[in-house]
């Protein structure tokens, strides 16, 4: 019941994945805008936004790219692949941990400069690692 084959791991998990990094993105460039309206033209939002990219491109390198290859050799070694095998259990219970903490920590940011800041940062770090590391997905597709 519920078999499938690595392929379709490997697609579910690529889409995951990248849903993130979008999700993230958005998430990341709006708080930017509310930080850039809050106070025009401060060089900290600007710089928050590099940071942001530069610290994602390290760990996708350093880190992401590595989780990916990971899990994919995970999925390729699966005897009986299930169609929830794309990721380990562990995996969606940190990203649900993750998302709620994270969803949480933004509201409070909310109207909070130097909090909108440090989410900058964060979320597109993070929204960067995941674009840049997903290449190792779409290369085993």
């Amino acid at each position: 019941m519920l078999n499938t084959s690595t392929q379709t791991l490997k697609v579910l998990a690529a889409l995951v994945w990248f849903s993130g990094a979008v999700v993230l993105f958005i998430k990341g460039f709006g708080m930017f805008f509310e930080a850039e309206q809050l106070n025009p033209g401060q060089l900290g939002t600007w710089l928050a936004l590099s940071a942001g990219l530069m610290l994602g491109s390290i760990k996708a390198r350093y880190l992401f790219s590595r989780l990916c290859t990971k899990n994919l050799r995970r999925i390729e070694a699966l005897a009986k692949p299930r169609l929830w095998n794309f990721y380990r259990v562990r995996f969606y219970v940190f990203l649900l941990v993750v998302s709620l903490s994270g969803l949480y920590v933004s509201q409070k940011a909310h109207g909070d400069y130097s909090m909108l800041i440090v989410m900058i940062i964060i979320d597109l770090s993070l929204a960067t690692a995941l674009l840049a590391s997903s290449n190792c997905f779409w290369k085993k597709i």
